[in-house]
């Protein structure tokens, strides 16, 4: 079988890939569409992370390929309804990150609140300025947590050994809480308790733009929200109008509705002092990073070896045309 590796990949996956004696690998880190969209059809199958783009107009001739791996969680970057037509399986590892990711949410919700970044800031510009940096403390605090699947359940533990009240809402979940968990069915019952919300679910027609005026208006003065998921689950417009009437004490963001940023909106709440932004660092740990490519590796070479499907985010078998 003929492997692509169309995006940078963790060395112990390709190491793994090497050592099956039925791959032929090739490796072309950061193709461009438009050269993907001319040799895709000669692979078997083709692993991916974030950057490359599979989109119908690179799925127009795929030829013999039979499974994409996408080595993390989401696969936005992937026409899944028109891979689906064309009989190609799509797979991703949603384990191999989610402790780095829920690790990551934690910490930027307690940084946002001890101003720990325009603390640092202000320290290396040769300033001593205490008082200007007084934070919150989470313990006794109220954490929403919107989507409960592995990341959200994550940080639902992390935020209960700080002592915080944890609140879950999963529109996909119908569920009861765990291990103190209370769940609750209306998304906006949610955004009126909890001091801080953060959300874990994936980017789909529902929820986009999920928090959108109508809860922001009804959301407790001083909150701070948290987005490590996807960009645009939190409606960014209101978001800003929101930090700038100071209804919300701040915002930490992981992820934006294009990477990286190219709009005048998210340009601004980047800028905004109360809001703390890195550049989508989510699974960017070394172990999570080797998780996800030997997870792919090893599903994508088993399903097209014709053993157990792992993963699957489509059903080609019942819905190609």
């Amino acid at each position: 079988m003929k492997v692509l590796i169309a995006d940078k990949l963790s060395q112990i996956g390709i190491d793994w890939l090497k050592k099956q004696s039925d791959v032929e690998l090739e490796q072309k880190a950061g193709i461009k569409a438009d050269e993907l969209a001319k040799i895709i059809g000669k692979y078997d199958g083709m692993i991916i992370r974030s950057g490359v783009k599979v989109t119908a107009d690179v799925l127009a001739n795929p030829g013999q390929l039979k499974c994409i791996a996408r080595a993390g969680v989401g696969v936005d970057n992937v026409d899944v309804p028109v891979a689906t037509a064309k009989g190609i399986i799509v797979m991703n590892t949603p384990g191999g990150n989610t402790l780095s990711t829920a690790e990551l949410a934690f910490s930027l919700m307690s940084a946002l609140s001890r101003k720990i970044s325009p603390a640092n800031a202000s320290l290396k510009a040769g300033n001593w300025d205490r008082k200007s940096f007084e934070g919150t403390q989470l313990a006794g605090k109220t954490i929403g947590i919107i989507g409960m699947g592995r990341i959200g359940r994550a940080v639902a533990a992390r935020a209960a050994a700080f002592e915080m009240r944890v609140l879950g809402f999963d529109p996909f979940y119908a569920g009861s809480g765990e291990n103190g968990v209370e769940m609750v069915k209306d998304l906006n019952e949610l955004c009126k308790r909890a001091d801080y919300i953060t959300v874990h679910t994936p980017k789909t027609a529902e929820t986009t733009s999920m928090i959108g005026k109508e809860q922001f208006a009804v959301m407790k003065p001083n909150v701070r929200l948290i987005n490590a998921a996807r960009g645009g689950i939190i409606d960014e417009e209101e978001l800003l109008k929101a930090l700038n009437e100071g209804k919300v004490a701040g915002a930490a963001m992981d992820v934006y509705m294009a990477e990286p940023p190219v709009s005048e909106l998210e340009k601004s709440l980047i800028a905004h002092p109360n809001v703390l932004a890195v550049p989508h660092l989510g699974a960017s740990t070394e172990e999570a990073q080797e998780q996800v490519a030997l997870e792919a590796a090893e599903q994508l070479v088993e399903a097209i070896r014709g053993g157990e499907v792992r993963n699957a985010v489509n059903a080609p078998g019942f819905d190609k045309t």
